[in-house]
């Protein structure tokens, strides 16, 4: 009998966040795949939960796939974890989840913690409809080519990218949008120096450039109306 594949939402950064379901399945489970060791370990040490670790990354993801499937079919149930937040979603393990469905394999997500929500509800913007675009290409170029596609779209637009990359992305959303959109930055969201910023791309680029600002992030775009 074929195993359970269980897709563990796990905090983004205040440990508090994680549910009461995740702590129970991550002790049930025979195997917790990470994304990688280190920040598996971290998440498995401070909950107390001692499991054996296997690693699935963006480097290993094809062969590693075959690999944890083999030990879903011999029937070991497998909890997979992102570093951050919910697994898949702008992070590997897609190709494991389409390989066991396939399968036939149960799949069971559990809800959990993502930057996503929180971003848009705390945005004030419309989110009725939006358009979660998510990564930018990190070459300037292509990365301006897409946010002038975007700057037609009349519905609000979530955008994410890595720490390093905040100031350049509102650099170019200030040269392309211009101030003609409201925005958001959802900067280090449950962390103990959480921040909210609210304007246009003009005033968050000054503010960011001034603060020197590094750490993770989901910039909301307005719709036309907002």
């Amino acid at each position: 009998m074929s195993g359970i594949l269980y897709l563990i939402a796990t905090p983004i950064g205040n440990y508090g966040d994680i549910t009461y379901r995740a702590l129970e399945v991550l002790k049930q489970v025979d195997i917790v795949v990470a994304e990688e060791f280190r920040e598996g370990n971290k998440i498995l040490r401070y909950y107390g939960i001692d499991k054996p670790l296997e690693n699935l990354n963006e480097h290993n993801e094809e062969d590693k796939s075959g690999e944890l499937l083999q030990m879903l079919l011999e029937g070991k149930n497998i909890g997979l974890i992102s570093d951050s937040g919910t697994p898949v979603f702008s992070d590997p393990g897609r190709k494991l989840v389409k390989k066991s469905i396939i399968k036939k394999i149960r799949i069971i997500p559990l809800p959990g913690t993502s930057s996503l929500m929180p971003a848009l509800i705390v945005s004030g913007f419309n989110i009725d409809k939006f358009l979660f675009y998510g990564w930018l290409s990190p070459k300037t170029e292509q990365r301006k080519k897409e946010l002038r596609l975007l700057q037609k779209e009349n519905r609000t637009i979530v955008l994410m990218d890595t720490p390093y990359r905040l100031i350049p992305l509102l650099k170019d959303l200030k040269d392309i949008f211009k101030d003609s959109r409201l925005m958001c930055i959802a900067y280090n969201l449950t962390m103990m120096d959480e921040r909210i910023f609210y304007g246009t791309a003009t005033e968050l680029y000054n503010l960011t450039s001034e603060k020197k600002l590094k750490g993770e992030y989901v910039i909301v775009i307005g719709n036309k109306n907002n």
